[in-house]
């Protein structure tokens, strides 16, 4: 089976830059840049030391920990209705997108948070703690779709402004997207050692800031592809290590779709079988292979959250992902049955599960996201829709978690 890197969530929200607009953003870029250098840019952000390693004791949640995947960011209707969904279904956690671009996108230290406010606030009001993905720079930063920053320290300013901002509310952050994929690394190869530059950089400014934040380092994509294009999940890991990743972050991510096999085959069966892609990734349980080494590397004491995870119906006779679709009855019960083998297999070390997703107000069967979902998001008004039968599985499913190690 030909590989092709499966990618849950590219990057969601609609766009505000059509190739019209860049002759105007250009200007603006320019003009901003020279009022900040004439004191029209506000305050610098406070520079940050050098990354340096940090001491145990590492953040823990219970085995499992329940989440969803929501896009909370441009309409308030369906974004309450989906936080809604979220603790209806009994789950506690809820992921969201936060381009760095959204929040710092014209020049650096003009910051405009009405958004993670607002989602903030929400999130609390309807119990859930929130899990913030910080990517997408700003393109004074890098003129690319998303990328390292021309200077790390800019991104660590950037982290250490959110982190201080809702100190004590935003429970977790992932730093960055997939960057074992070159469409998330600036369309270059990936580079183990560059990410973990950009993850120190970024967690001792969290830390820093609200030292009680738990930091995830970015959900690798399960993939078989290598360089230029991807490098597999697991060298890459391996790279992050011989780097020095390991004090800078508290959770390893990790993201686990199921393909096409049930959750409970072994990496071993899964690549015995033609019919599931024949290679040891396209398991859900590939998770563990990933877990040996973080043993291996004496890092067996932190967790993995899975901040990706699901099954696609995508039916689409031409899409790249419609070899491993599953009927919307067998995504329902997959999920639960992952859900269950992590609880039994899996304890103490998993920690974050999060379900990819609840339908994107904005996507529809065109795009590949959407055959993901567990919802679909009807007319974008938050009062149509319709609920997949995974929806209501993992409503229904027992919520067991051990208590917390």
């Amino acid at each position: 089976m030909t590989d092709v890197p499966v990618i849950l969530s590219t990057d969601a929200r609609p766009s505000r830059l059509s190739p019209s607009s860049w002759p105007i953003l250009l200007l603006v870029l320019f003009f901003a840049g020279l009022l900040s250098g004439c004191g029209g840019g506000g305050d610098p952000s406070p520079t940050l030391p050098p990354p340096t390693a940090t001491s145990w004791p590492r953040p823990r949640l219970p085995t499992p920990t329940y989440g969803m995947y929501a896009f909370l960011w441009w309409n308030h209707e369906t974004a309450e209705r989906d936080l809604r969904l979220i603790q209806e279904a009994g789950f506690t956690w809820v992921k969201q997108n936060v381009g760095w671009r959204d929040i710092e996108g014209i020049v650096k230290g003009r910051q405009d948070w009405y958004f993670t406010d607002w989602i903030v606030d929400q999130a609390e009001a309807h119990g859930l703690n929130v899990l913030f993905r910080l990517d997408h720079q700003p393109f004074w930063s890098g003129w690319y779709n998303n990328g390292p920053p021309e200077n790390l320290q800019d991104f660590g300013d950037f982290c250490g402004a959110i982190a201080a901002r809702y100190r004590g509310r935003v429970r977790a952050y992932e730093v960055w997207n997939e960057p074992n994929l070159a469409r998330e690394w600036a369309d270059r190869p990936p580079d183990p050692a560059e990410y973990t530059a950009l993850l120190k950089t970024c967690y001792v400014a969290i830390k820093a800031a609200d030292p009680e934040a738990i930091v995830i380092s970015a959900g690798l994509a399960p993939t078989g592809t290598g360089l230029p294009i991807a490098m597999p999940d697991e060298q890459f890991l391996i790279g992050m290590y011989e780097a020095g990743a390991a004090p800078y972050f508290d959770m390893l991510g990790l993201h686990a779709p199921g393909y096409k096999a049930p959750p409970e085959l072994s990496p071993d069966e899964v690549a015995a079988s033609p019919e599931y892609g024949g290679q040891r990734f396209f398991a859900f349980r590939h998770v563990e292979d990933m877990r040996a080494i973080m043993e291996r590397y004496g890092d067996g004491d932190k967790q993995i959250a899975i901040t990706e995870m699901g099954w696609t119906s995508d039916p689409r006779p031409d899409s790249p992902y419609h070899w491993h679709a599953v009927t919307e009855e067998q995504k329902a019960d997959y999920l639960v049955r992952a859900f269950r083998y992590a609880r039994d297999h899996w304890r103490p070390w998993v920690g974050l599960m999060v379900v990819a997703f609840l339908g994107n107000p904005y996507w529809t069967p065109e795009d590949e996201q959407y055959w993901w979902a567990i919802t679909e998001p009807g007319a974008g008004d938050g009062t149509e829709v319709r609920l997949r039968p995974a929806y209501e599985a993992l409503k229904a499913m027992e919520k067991t978690t051990s208590p917390q190690p």
